[in-house]
């Protein structure tokens, strides 16, 4: 049946549609998002908020550009945790990249190397060995193995998930706390595989401190209450991965997991008049979980 000439058309599925969907950030057009400046009320993403006394604005509000008259002078640009913003949101991850890479070429320049940066808690066969582990008082492998890849496959995937999951948190969180969320997880991972797994198992590269971004980002987003499904996907196949292939260090995987939460929840969801107590002071409780894991290992293999 058509509609006759002059009748009220109703509302079409496409205009429901529209009608729900989130405005977009004004600087970001790709960008969906449910805050607002309080000052101007222009829809914002993450990485154009600046943590204000009540809410969050925008950086020409900060800067006074946008015709509500000059900031306050004590209002400084702040990223969603209370972190200063940078010009290069990305720098950080970046450097993280660079690293890892530099590392990777080291290794493949120099055999000898990889020896002495996997995480392993003693070398076999004890005592016929001139190779110490972390039980022998090498806890630096609980840092160096987080940069350390000998295969190429394994590079290439943990440093596109740092790449795509860390520039959105690295301006989200600032950097002084986007990097302790990385080295934070990474060591819980860490701590986790040498307490967990075989002495004589070595295990390395980033994927501790890569899994908890993955929790880190879950935390924000469902903090920004953005659509959790595509995460969630992502990290349910990177579950599977985990249990499911052979030669993978799981505990490293989970520990690292749990510590991005655990601190990702600390960072985005801290009061603002306590914000950088509770923010380092959950990294340095999640940090003390670490050092008792590894002298607990310790003393069992020692």
């Amino acid at each position: 049946m058509e509609q006759a000439p002059g009748s009220p058309q109703g509302p079409t599925d496409q205009s429901r549609q529209d009608a729900q969907r989130l405005p977009t950030c004004y600087r970001h057009p790709d960008r969906e998002t449910g805050i607002r400046c309080t000052r101007c009320e222009r829809p914002i993403c993450p990485e154009c908020m600046v943590s204000a006394s009540v809410g969050f604005q925008c950086p020409e509000c900060v800067r006074g550009g946008s015709g509500h008259g000059p900031a306050p002078a004590a209002s400084r640009p702040r990223t969603l945790a209370g972190g200063t913003m940078a010009s290069d949101p990305r720098l950080i991850t970046k450097i993280l990249i660079g690293i890892n890479i530099a590392v990777f070429i080291a290794i493949h320049a120099d055999s000898s190397l990889l020896e002495r940066l996997v995480l392993i808690g003693a070398w076999p066969p004890k005592p016929f060995t001139t190779t110490s582990g972390v039980a022998d008082g090498e806890w630096y492998r609980l840092v160096s193995s987080m940069f350390a890849h000998q295969a190429v496959w394994h590079i290439a995937f943990n440093m596109l998930s740092l790449w795509w999951l860390g520039g959105p948190l690295e301006a989200a969180l600032g950097r002084v706390r986007y990097v302790t969320l990385y080295f934070v997880s990474g060591l819980a991972g860490g701590a986790l595989t040498y307490l967990l797994a075989s002495p004589s198992q070595a295990s390395l590269g980033a994927s501790g401190a890569i899994f908890g971004l993955f929790g880190a980002t879950a935390v924000l987003m469902r903090r920004l209450r953005y659509d959790m499904r595509p995460i969630i996907a992502l990290l349910v196949i990177n579950l599977i991965f985990t249990f499911g292939w052979g030669n993978i260090a799981w505990q490293a995987h989970i520990g690292g997991l749990v510590a991005g939460v655990v601190v990702g929840y600390a960072m985005v969801h801290a009061p603002r008049e306590r914000r950088a107590l509770v923010q380092y002071g959950t990294c340095a409780l999640v940090l003390a979980v670490v050092v008792v894991m590894t002298l607990l290992r310790t003393a069992q293999l020692t």
